[in-house]
């Protein structure tokens, strides 16, 4: 029986929570707590944002505190408002989270997950003077000023795609509806909301004054943080995402592969002065993301704890 303890305990240190949650009723004589706890850490690594079973009252009330800072509000008025408060917390899970996955050698998740972190990292270099992470509940009214072409769905002048332009005139409107909606307009529009707000203030070949509302003295300091997270979604690292030979799924990059098209990234971005943060050795398994992510945030990030707490909880719950 204690070296069927053992072997959980490995399954707990190597972030192994679906198997260890599903083996553990065999050898503990009550592994109720230790199930719910699984459940939440594999959310947490599985990236199941809509609440990373936050209410279990099994979690410790720190860890569901935390988990909870993370995840997107499922209605319009939901308080807190977690990651449309601040993605700050989020993408410093997405760091712990790429890190793990590169420790168990889980690359295709790896590449996913820093594929959503090239989603969303517009919102996190808009985060400084939104006040916000881009709650469309809390836009501020000068993206719908006089003459602004922000949301106008069809206008040529614009430089944004049309299934943008459909976003954008959506995220001025979806706070007023039912949670259903609210809810497919997160999963599916909210990202290229954040590419076109960061096209708005970076790349914009005909400005109008939908970006007026942001102090002049701040505006180029922002445009240089959005033009590196619209670079980043570009980069050899992110395409890896779509570089299967057939379809989605049926090609997993290896270490070899990763490392190589992160080089190539590093390089390119390297080519923006606040890119090149990305050329730092800060120790990550990319070396340079988090610097870069820092960069882009305007703040200090780097990886949380919250799946090796979560770990170290399960680690007590086995030798109890």
């Amino acid at each position: 029986m204690e070296s069927a303890r053992d072997l959980l305990v490995s399954l707990a240190q190597r972030y192994a929570f679906a198997d260890l949650g599903a083996l553990a009723p065999g050898v503990v004589k009550d592994a109720s707590n230790i199930e719910v706890v699984c459940e939440f850490g594999q959310r947490l690594l599985s990236l199941d944002a809509e609440d990373f079973a936050v209410e279990a009252r099994a979690v410790p009330s720190d860890l569901r505190r935390r988990a909870r800072a993370c995840t997107m509000p499922q209605t319009p008025r939901e308080q807190p408002r977690g990651a449309l408060e601040s993605l700050r917390p989020a993408y410093a899970l997405l760091l712990e989270v790429i890190a793990v996955r590169w420790y168990r050698r889980e690359l295709s998740s790896m590449v996913a997950a820093v594929h959503i972190a090239s989603e969303y990292l517009p919102l996190l270099a808009f985060e400084p003077v939104l006040g916000s992470a881009g709650d469309p509940a809390r836009w501020p009214e000068g993206l719908s000023a006089p003459g602004s072409r922000f949301g106008v769905i069809g206008d040529r002048d614009c430089d944004h795609t049309k299934a943008e332009q459909s976003a954008v005139n959506r995220t001025l409107r979806v706070a007023q509806e039912p949670a259903e909606g609210w809810r497919a307009y997160l999963d599916r529009q909210h990202s290229q909301v954040a590419g076109a707000l960061a096209t708005c203030v970076a790349e914009c070949r005909n400005p109008c004054t939908a970006m007026d509302w942001i102090q002049e003295s701040r505006r180029e300091d922002l445009a240089r943080r959005a033009r590196v997270a619209l670079t980043f979604a570009d980069t050899p690292l992110v395409r890896l995402r779509h570089a299967a030979p057939v379809g989605h799924g049926f090609g997993v990059p290896s270490p070899e592969e990763v490392l190589e098209a992160w080089d190539r990234s590093r390089t390119i971005l390297s080519k923006n002065e606040m890119g090149r943060e990305a050329a730092k050795d800060d120790g990550f398994p990319l070396p340079g993301l988090p610097s870069l992510f820092s960069a882009v945030a305007a703040a200090p990030l780097t990886p949380s704890t919250l799946l090796m707490d979560t770990a170290t909880h399960l680690v007590k719950l086995l030798r109890l």
